[in-house]
């Protein structure tokens, strides 16, 4: 009999976004003259930066040359990225990350979810509430969680409610746990975490023996210099800390996919013999054994979104979609509304008007504003009464959306 990881059956039914897509099709088809603005998934709307897209080019035409062709890469990445990464990301902001801590992959998403295949089962896991969801779902289906309850909780994690009560800062486990997950800029509620904050944690991993694995995937939108862009900017944390990053968003990257892991050759954790063992190797070896590398083009362009003309480009394309974020901001607070986030990252998070709930304020929007956001309860039970806007996309569809909002909550 053929057997099956039973701990897919205990993902709650309808992941996030594909319940987002039902029912906006269930509209649409009920509507078809609509013309839905969709601010829900984070997905980039603009164009690649032209000297990302000529680099790609010439590199595609390096592959129909027989002296000029590539085939299999490094797993790690190539070295013409790597290093680019660790000079421009890490060297250039006084942070000590070598080249060959960094492994280049094609997704900080896979990246998240591929790195539980070197943590042993039992593990105790924090996670922000609400959160990413990638985060949770792919935990249940490693078999590190019990069932869901109720209110989608699932048991045998620990839970860290992040609420304007709070001010969007989680407080520290009142348990020891060994796997905490961070996202800094924070995605959904688009707020940051201070360099005091940061260096709590990170004394709280090294005190308890625990592992960080921080997303930055949006270090990239951060504009006050006083904010941590990386988790290695706080002392102690290449012990204790792994880092993600993309460039789906700073660069537009959702659809070429590219990004990488940061793991420092400091960060060791303890067998159950008592020895000590650097992920890195570990990691390196997991890469090398079930990744083939993201593909030279992909690379070529992601390098050269460090040229001068890149680095040029990549800001005027962050700060596009960060006007964005404050027209958002803006048009929310003129009707009323309560808002969060969207200063140093993409996305806007406002507290449901009139008590709604999350789910019956996407109704209300999509009814009668055909807009399409993202309801917070689906990243958690605290993001109840909350609500998830994206920053990303056209200017013509942001300015329509404010407009549609004043008709819609009015």
């Amino acid at each position: 009999m053929v057997r099956i990881n039973e701990n897919f059956l205990k993902l709650k039914a309808g992941y996030l976004f594909p319940e987002i897509a039902r029912r906006v099709n269930a509209f649409a088809d009920q509507n078809p003259s609509a013309e839905i603005i969709k601010l829900g998934i984070g997905d980039v709307t603009e164009p690649l930066p032209a000297a990302i897209v000529a680099a790609m080019h010439s590199a595609v035409d390096e592959l129909a040359s027989r002296d000029t062709f590539h085939g299999y890469g490094p797993e790690q990445g190539y070295s013409f990225l790597r290093d680019a990464i660790a000079e421009h990301d890490y060297k250039g902001r006084g942070v000590n990350v070598s080249a060959d801590e960094i492994f280049v992959s094609d997704g900080s998403k896979c990246d998240t979810g591929n790195i539980l295949d070197i943590l042993g089962t039992g593990n105790r896991i924090a996670i922000t509430d609400p959160v990413y969801p990638v985060y949770v779902d792919t935990n249940v289906m490693a078999g590190n969680t019990g069932e869901a309850d109720a209110d989608g909780r699932y048991g045998d994690l620990v839970y860290l409610p992040v609420t304007e009560e709070n001010g969007f800062v989680p407080d520290l486990p009142t348990e020891p746990v060994d796997v905490i997950y961070l996202c800094y800029p924070n995605n959904p509620t688009g707020t940051v975490a201070s360099r005091e904050t940061l260096q709590q944690w990170v004394d709280y991993a090294k005190q308890h023996n625990s592992l960080i694995l921080f997303d930055a995937a949006y270090e990239a939108f951060v504009s006050d210099d006083n904010v941590p862009r990386s988790i290695y900017e706080i002392e102690g944390a290449r012990e204790v800390a792994i880092e993600f990053r993309s460039f789906s968003k700073n660069v537009g990257f959702t659809g070429v996919r590219c990004a990488f892991t940061v793991v420092p050759k400091d960060l060791k954790v303890k067998i159950s013999s008592g020895d000590e063992v650097a992920l890195h190797q570990l990691w390196n070896r997991r890469q090398s054994t079930k990744f083939n590398g993201a593909s030279y083009v992909v690379q070529k362009g992601a390098a050269a979104a460090y040229s001068s003309e890149g680095r040029e480009q990549m800001k005027q394309l962050i700060d596009f979609y960060m006007t964005n974020a404050r027209l958002l901001r803006e048009g929310l607070e003129a009707v009323g509304i309560r808002v969060f986030g969207g200063v140093n990252a993409p996305y806007v998070w406002l507290k449901t008007p009139n008590d709604l709930s999350s789910w019956e304020f996407f109704d209300l929007l999509l009814e009668k504003g055909h807009l399409v956001g993202t309801p917070g309860s689906g990243f958690g039970a605290s993001g109840e009464g909350y609500f998830r806007l994206s920053a990303f996309n056209s200017r013509k569809n942001v300015e329509a959306a404010i407009e549609r909002f004043k008709t819609a909550i009015g």
